[in-house]
Order: C-alpha cells, then structure tokens, then sequence
C-alpha cells in the first residue's frame, strides 16, 4: 500500500499517514510519522483518555528525544489498523504537548512491515511481513 507524504508548508514533506488506534469496540483515527530512528511507537495521552485508558497503569518507561531531557511514557497493548491491516501491538503513551501526530517506530511498526521512504516521489510503500 502506498501513501504520500504529507506538506506541512513550502518545502516541508514529511511521511505521515493515517492510521486507526483501536482498543475493545473504540477506534481512533490519528496521524502517525513513519519514524525509522523512532524505537517504538509512541502517541498522544489523549488518544489514551478517548479510548479510556489510565495512561499512568502502564508499565512506565523514559525516553529522551531531540532536547535530551527525559520524559516519561508509558506502556499498554492495543490494536492498530493500517490501510486495512490490523494488528496488537505495545505503544507507550505520553503528553506530547501539542504535537500533531503520534510517531510508529521499530517495535510495533517496522516490525510488521517493509517499509521503503521515497522523497523524491513523495510517498511512502508498505508491504505487510
């Protein structure tokens, strides 16, 4: 399946796609980066408190990211739904304080998927494992 990079303004692409968090009879749509220096997958607590997660019963873990300060996530076992595709999976989830999207890493993502980045086509091929 093939998607297209998403332009957030003149000369900025990036390979967001769409996909579907689900758990139990709830499904979200949501926007993830396709992040292949991402470890795993990490979303907004919002989209946790809409499919009524705790966020904080989750098994909590650290990460830094471009600033170097750490912060908190934490871990739960979900769905997610990829052009079609679904599957169970563990992300972490923490305040992302205004991001517009999530992020789909190496585990949970890249894992169950090839994936081929094409900037000069402007789009983005997936092929399930």
């Amino acid at each position: 399946m093939k998607f297209r990079y998403k332009k957030y303004g003149p000369g900025v692409l990036r390979p967001v796609i769409p996909i579907e968090v689900i758990r139990q009879d709830t499904e979200v749509p949501y926007e993830v980066l396709v992040d292949s220096g991402a470890d795993i997958c990490i979303f907004d607590a919002h989209i946790a408190e809409i499919l009524r997660i705790d966020v904080v019963k989750g098994e909590r873990r650290e990460v830094s990211g471009l600033t170097g300060f750490p912060e908190f996530y934490y871990l739960h076992n979900i769905s997610i739904k990829v052009g079609g595709i679904e599957y169970k999976t563990e992300v972490g989830f923490m305040s992302m304080r205004g991001s517009a999207y999530g992020i789909v890493g190496q585990k949970g993502f890249f894992d169950k998927f090839v994936v081929k980045f094409d900037l000069q086509k402007e789009d983005l091929e997936l092929k399930s494992r």
